[in-house]
Parts: C-alpha cells; sequence; structure tokens
C-alpha cells in the first residue's frame, strides 16, 4: 500500500510540477500580448495615422482625398504609441458627400468622413475595393459588398454582417476617434 501512495505521489507532483513549468513559460507570452499597446483596440481621443507613413502624422481632413479609400492606424496622442500590433485596428477612411448618409452614418462621421473596420467580416480579409460609380466597397476575397452611407451594411456577399464603424470627431483639424468601434472587429467563425 505505502508502495502504491508513494507512485501515486510522484505522479502529482510531476503533474503539478508540469503544470507550473508550462504557466510559467507560457505567461510572459500571455502577459505582454495583454498589455503591448500597439495590440490595443481604438480608444476614444485617440488620434489617426496613414497606414505605411514614414513618420507618424496625424491625419488631418485634408489629407483625407475625396471619393478614395486610405487605410489608416489609430494612435495614442500621448504616447505616439500607432496600434498597428493587430490588423483588427486597420480603419478604412472614406471621405463622401454627406448628403447621402443615413442618420446612422451621420452621427459616425466627421466632416463627411466615415470610419469602418478595414477587415471584412466574412473570412478576415483586407476590405480594399472602392467602386466609386456605385460608391460601395467590396472585398476581393469572396466579394461581399458593404454600403458605406448606410453604416457599411451589407449589400450582397456572403458576409454576416456590416463592417463596425469608428465614430470621428475633428479637433484641431485632425481626425480623433470619438468612441470605440461599434461592434467587433474582424471576422467570427462558425
Amino acid at each position: 500500500m505505502d508502495r502504491q501512495f508513494q507512485c501515486g505521489a510522484r505522479g502529482i507532483e510531476r503533474r503539478v510540477a508540469l503544470e507550473l513549468g508550462i504557466c510559467v513559460t507560457l505567461a510572459p507570452g500571455l502577459a505582454f500580448a495583454q498589455t503591448d499597446p500597439t495590440r490595443e483596440r481604438p480608444r476614444e481621443g485617440d488620434l489617426l495615422v496613414a497606414v505605411g507613413a514614414q513618420a507618424p502624422e496625424p491625419l488631418t481632413v485634408d489629407k483625407v482625398p475625396e471619393n478614395k479609400p486610405t487605410m489608416a492606424w489609430p494612435m495614442d496622442p500621448e504616447s505616439s504609441t500607432v496600434r498597428s500590433g493587430s490588423r483588427l485596428n486597420k480603419v478604412l477612411l472614406l471621405r463622401l458627400d454627406p448628403e447621402g448618409f443615413d442618420s446612422e452614418t451621420k452621427d459616425h462621421a466627421a466632416e463627411g468622413i466615415v470610419a469602418y473596420s478595414a477587415v471584412c467580416t466574412h473570412t478576415g480579409c483586407d476590405v480594399v475595393n472602392w467602386h466609386p460609380d456605385r460608391r460601395l466597397l467590396e472585398c476581393p476575397c469572396h466579394n461581399s459588398v458593404y454600403d458605406p452611407m448606410a453604416g457599411a451594411k451589407v449589400v450582397s456577399g456572403p458576409a454576416p454582417r456590416r463592417l463596425p464603424a469608428l465614430p470621428l470627431r475633428i479637433a484641431d483639424g485632425r481626425l480623433v476617434v470619438a468612441k470605440s468601434f461599434t461592434g467587433r472587429a474582424g471576422f467570427q467563425q462558425m
């Protein structure tokens, strides 16, 4: 009987040691991922900077061309940390005539500029195609089409939901995040 207890005790000790070893090994990575400021979602007060810009300079209204998408990242205004550590933070900006906006879109827009998650809600590709003649956004992967004038609702294709909006405001001529995304950025696995 003593022999079985000793074997059992060694098994428990070994399992506990393995679990602790795994936790110690993984914990620093998990802790870093949770505190990495470049991965944090856009926050109220963040500025927007162009994707690919060599020096992160806040976008102003006049830097967003009319009727042409601009990709941007949120940036913490105090630390100048660009939140580009997660592709779910990529923002698609469009400057359009606000006369055609529905009431919800008008509430999220700033001087005709709307901001949406650039990640398609179908399988997570970047929404990069713009059809200026129809004023529609399209994901090139599976052809989901979104209407930026109507809160980026799905017009056609397999996307299950609209692109989340990122409400904006203007401060000192610069684009500023007014609130976080109106929904979960990215796609949802079934």
